[in-house]
């Protein structure tokens, strides 16, 4: 009679693990492509301009439907392929061709875009890959830094501000002890 029940409960043991495993096999991700899988053209475009955001073979699932979010400062003026979106981070849908490829996909930035845009691809089966975008807004080709001569000139102003005001409140103080030690 042992033999029986530690049968059952061998079983009954055996399916519940089967039972437990079967839903985070079906939840991995199928696809883990490299990184650098995707990349943007020009990597640093002027504000306003349009873009070419691509990933290579394999990175996707044939035919299956991928998600493209960009995000970056004045985000919501993106607009990926011919729809623009009203939102912080934009994003569209497009589909990987037959080899798991990202076709190129435009993607135009606002007109006052600034600083660095990271644009992902995702879809169902695949973690995707990311690639950014910084804008340049001196048309060399390079990300612009530091502060510009309108900005230093902000700057000046609220220094000197700050100064006078110290200086009349020193003035303040020495009439003040003046006028006490007098009387």
């Amino acid at each position: 009679m042992k033999h029986p029940v530690r049968t059952v409960l061998a079983a009954s043991a055996f399916v519940a693990l089967a039972v437990l495993a079967v839903p985070s096999a079906a939840s991995a991700n199928a696809i883990y492509p490299p990184s650098g899988s995707c990349t943007v053209s020009p990597a640093t475009p002027a504000a306003g301009e349009t873009v070419r955001f691509q990933c290579s073979a394999e990175t996707f699932s044939p035919n299956e439907p991928v998600t493209i979010t960009v995000t970056g400062e004045n985000g919501a003026g993106a607009a990926i392929g011919m729809i623009k979106f009203a939102i912080t981070t934009a994003s569209g849908t497009s589909t990987s061709t037959d080899v798991g490829a990202l076709s190129a996909v435009p993607i135009t930035l606002p007109s006052n875009a600034s600083g660095t845009y990271n644009i992902a691809a995702v879809s169902p089966t695949s973690a995707g890959s990311t690639a950014a975008a910084t804008i340049s807004s001196d048309g060399s080709g390079l990300p612009t830094t530091g502060l510009d001569s309108a900005s230093l000139t902000g700057l000046w102003i609220g220094g000197g501000a700050l100064v006078l005001a110290g200086a009349a409140l020193g003035v303040t103080a020495m009439v003040r002890r003046s006028r006490r030690n007098a009387d």
